[in-house]
């Protein structure tokens, strides 16, 4: 598998700065799994004072990311300014609260991938225009609104990172986590077998793997049901 490329457009590229020097992250970029760079959008304005934003048309409080510089930027990170010209296996992400959720399941997709760019909103949004004709994928982390979509590029970046073959120390590590086969995980546990009078189940013990997969699998559906009953619909 080649290297992926993961370039992210933001006003404040120095959020980035010691981020991805931890854990898998950077594990990852030693081992050229990842090679990841932060861009400032202010680099693709032509005005003397670097303008990235204006105010709505139709008024409202806010300002909001223009198009312009946002267009020429994916055009010099990709080569492409339209939507229907991005290469097969690159994806153009805008982070924001209108996107669909981000699961699992689309980290997956996104770690085959050869390039991700992820634009981060900031203010009141983005010009639309970058939804309709620019980006392959707007993206939401969650039902809630942050001051911008650095944080998200973050969550973005690790859930795709760690799925990458090779990220992980295990190989099944990934396909044994929370929402890899639709459930949460199972509950883990390590030592000492008993804590204040709360003891690990005796199966995890036994050492009879089959018996330890069967318990595990009835753990984790029950754990859905309580914590996240939506999963199982």
């Amino acid at each position: 598998m080649e290297m992926l490329r993961v370039d992210i457009i933001t006003i404040f590229p120095g959020y980035f700065r010691e981020a991805f020097d931890f854990g898998i992250i950077r594990r990852a970029r030693a081992a050229a799994l990842v090679n990841i760079q932060a861009h400032d959008l202010r680099a693709w304005t032509v005005d003397k004072h670097h303008v990235v934003d204006d105010r709505p048309f139709g008024g409202g409080d806010g300002m909001v990311l223009k198009p312009e510089p946002i267009f020429a930027a994916v055009q010099s990170i990709t080569g492409a300014n339209r939507r229907e010209s991005i290469a097969p296996g690159k994806r153009v992400v805008l982070l924001s609260p209108q996107g669909r959720r981000f699961t699992q399941a689309l980290a997956a997709e996104f770690a085959t991938c050869e390039q991700l760019v992820l634009i981060c909103g900031r203010y009141e949004g983005v010009d639309e225009r970058v939804a309709d004709a620019l980006v392959t994928d707007e993206i939401s982390i969650g039902d809630y609104v942050l001051s911008g979509g650095e944080a998200a590029a973050l969550v973005v970046i690790d859930a795709t990172i760690r799925l990458l073959p090779g990220a992980l120390g295990s190989e099944t590590s990934a396909t044994n986590e929370s929402f890899s086969d639709g459930l949460l995980d199972c509950p883990q546990y390590t030592r000492p077998p008993e804590f204040e009078g709360m003891r690990t189940p005796e199966v995890l013990m036994t050492g009879n793997h089959a018996e330890i997969a069967r318990w595990r699998r009835e753990a984790a559906t029950e754990k859905t049901r309580r914590n996240r009953p939506d999963l199982l619909q």
